[in-house]
């Protein structure tokens, strides 16, 4: 069975000039298709589904971190890959979200096609909407091949991102506690 995509891999490797045919290259449409569909895997996850009733109550209201989610998402502007690193935390109302969750989330809207700052932004509201949390806050670091591979070739170049929700937008001495938590890791 041919993947759906396949056919538009074919042309790309037929556009730039390369012979499908040979034997490098045979497979290739197909393989290049699956890998697509799983690296952008997350247009079909929603985040109900993903969280699962992963939520327990708890009188915690101390701040929980989740440290070095490894991530890889698409740039939407060249269809190249950015790779990097999350720390997630968030501040408990009265329920705490399972750990393997918080990952999770992050590989939901990490496999779209996406930009860095959009990303922030969709990982931290998911885990104040899940979580009803008195305050949320991620930060990203990546690099971007895009930066890397083509362009302006800047090889050690990396972005830092952050959103601060709740109490870690208004609350100098939170927003302070979890970059120090982040640094020190």
């Amino acid at each position: 069975m041919t993947h759906p995509l396949a056919s538009h891999f074919e042309q790309i490797i037929t556009g730039i000039g390369e012979d499908v045919d040979r034997e490098g290259l045979a497979k290739t449409p197909e393989r290049a298709a699956k890998a697509f569909e799983y690296l952008t895997e997350g247009y079909q996850q929603d985040l109900g589904t993903l969280v699962n009733g992963a939520l327990f109550e708890s009188d915690l209201d101390e701040m929980i971190i989740v440290r070095n989610i490894e991530l890889y998402s698409l740039c939407e502007h060249h269809l190249l890959p950015f790779f990097g690193r999350a720390q997630v935390a968030y501040i408990p109302d009265g329920r705490v979200l399972g750990l393997s969750k918080v990952a999770r989330i992050v590989d939901m809207y990490a496999r779209r096609l996406q930009i860095q700052e959009q990303l922030t932004r969709e990982i931290a509201e998911a885990v104040q909407s899940v979580t009803g949390a008195r305050g949320v806050g991620v930060q990203i670091e990546a690099r971007h091949m895009c930066m890397m591979m083509r362009g302006v070739s800047k090889q050690n170049s990396e972005m830092s991102t952050s959103v601060m929700l709740g109490t870690f937008r208004h609350s100098q001495s939170t927003r302070n506690e979890f970059l120090q938590l982040i640094k020190s890791g």
